[in-house]
């Protein structure tokens, strides 16, 4: 297709303004709606269709499917079309909304990010895929520049040209990302999208992708016969499933489902640790300075010396065995415990996340575990924790979150003790 340019109108109302990003089968443009005058964001597909016309029934009917795919990582698709370029091609574009971000390109150009970083965006997008092949929609075009860092986190670009598992395969893509079983025509299958996320990660780990070839024809040519390659200095738990990510035939990778497990408990693992560290360095700076004072005060001779013999000094307390900072919960009820786990459920941070569904979830069952007609003594929260796990290990709760929840727990068993 002939190169668009700022002040084109597509299909007489949308007006491109200037480009945002461009990919290897796509251009995402600034533009303006004309007909409901909003900003909005346009991602032209850079292939003709006007000499395939299956192509065109498939890309509108990916794009049908997409449009009723919803998720809070995805971002959402407002409107499917083509257009007839001035050369004469037939051009496909999906609407979108327009988001304040940058392109995680961008990012990786100014180096590896911190592993906990890229593992929490790896998990946010294996989540979209884990729903998206839940549906059936398979996404072929995990790549660097389809993902937006947004203010409420890493949202996954082109849903809108999404296939469905199982049908012919086809050129789109973009090569240093693509499953070695593309060349060969292999049907569509999620396999694909987690062999891309695993580039990805190991890109956004490594700041380069884990192979050189950036062509079709460069991918083509390339003859790969030893394991991939692994990350250096991060978690082998990470470095693991990265390598497993790039595995060269698709049943040996891993589903979405089990990426969101991996990390969710690499994550959850490391959270755990500093909190642990953290607990620590504070009881051995609090060691250190009740030393240094016990010292002083033994040291500094008496300005008075003292008439009567002074009491034996009391030895200091024992340091607590709780190193996760939280607020004691030595005095409060079961009531006033659960009202802390509703609010850490509903807060911002860090349960902020959270799925409104999972919330109602989680609240009836706690409501159910601390109904008045058990009595306190009759709380038992084992179901609570239960679900908690469950939550997790579908990845639609942050270690953060079920560190925090948790806690709150812990005090609820902590009062009913008590009582």
């Amino acid at each position: 297709m002939s190169r668009l340019e700022p002040g084109d109108v597509l299909a007489r109302r949308y007006l491109l303004l200037d480009p945002l990003a461009r990919g290897g089968m796509s251009v995402i443009w600034r533009a303006f709606d004309q007909s409901l005058h909003r900003m909005i964001a346009v991602k032209v597909l850079t292939a003709s269709l006007h000499t395939d016309s299956g192509a065109r029934v498939s890309v509108r009917s990916e794009a049908r499917a997409a449009a009723r795919f919803i998720h809070p990582d995805s971002i959402e698709i407002y409107d499917y079309g083509e257009t007839v370029t001035t050369s004469g091609g037939v051009a496909a574009y999906v609407v979108m909304p327009l988001l304040d971000g940058t392109p995680l390109a961008e990012r990786i150009e100014r180096g590896p990010l911190p592993w906990q970083e890229a593992a929490s965006i790896a998990l946010r997008l294996a989540r979209v895929l884990m729903a998206g092949h839940a549906r059936g929609l398979v996404h072929r075009d995990v790549t660097a520049e389809n993902v937006l860092l947004t203010a409420a986190g890493p949202k996954l670009l082109d849903f809108g040209i999404a296939a469905w598992a199982g049908d012919p395969e086809d050129d789109r893509g973009t090569p240093p990302y693509v499953a070695p079983e593309r060349l060969l025509g292999a049907p569509t299958d999620p396999a694909v999208d987690v062999y891309a996320l695993g580039v990805l990660l190991h890109t956004m780990l490594t700041g380069r992708t884990p192979y050189p070839e950036t062509t079709w024809e460069e991918i083509e040519a390339a003859r790969r016969t030893e394991p991939p390659p692994r990350v250096p200095g991060v978690p082998n738990a990470v470095a693991t499933l990265c390598q497993r990510c790039l595995a060269r035939l698709p049943e040996e990778r891993p589903t979405a489902a089990q990426i969101v497990s991996a990390l969710t408990s690499a994550l959850g693992t490391a959270t755990l640790g500093r909190h642990v560290r953290r607990g620590l360095t504070v009881a051995g700076s609090a060691a250190i300075a009740l030393s240094v004072l016990l010292w002083f005060q033994q040291a500094r001779p008496p300005e008075h010396p003292p008439e009567q013999p002074q009491r034996a000094a009391q030895p200091p307390p024992p340091p607590t065995a709780n190193l996760i900072e939280r607020s004691p919960a030595a005095a409060i009820t079961v009531e006033q415990a659960a009202a802390g786990f509703r609010t850490v459920l509903e807060a911002r941070t860090p349960c902020g996340a959270t799925d409104d569904d999972v919330v109602l979830d989680l609240r009836q069952v706690l409501d159910a575990t601390v109904a008045p007609r058990h009595g306190p003594s009759q709380v038992e929260t084992a179901s609570l924790r239960a679900k908690l796990s469950t939550r997790l290990q579908e990845g639609r709760l942050t270690p953060a979150c079920l560190s925090e929840l948790q806690a709150r727990l812990d005090d609820i068993d902590a009062a009913v003790q008590r009582d």
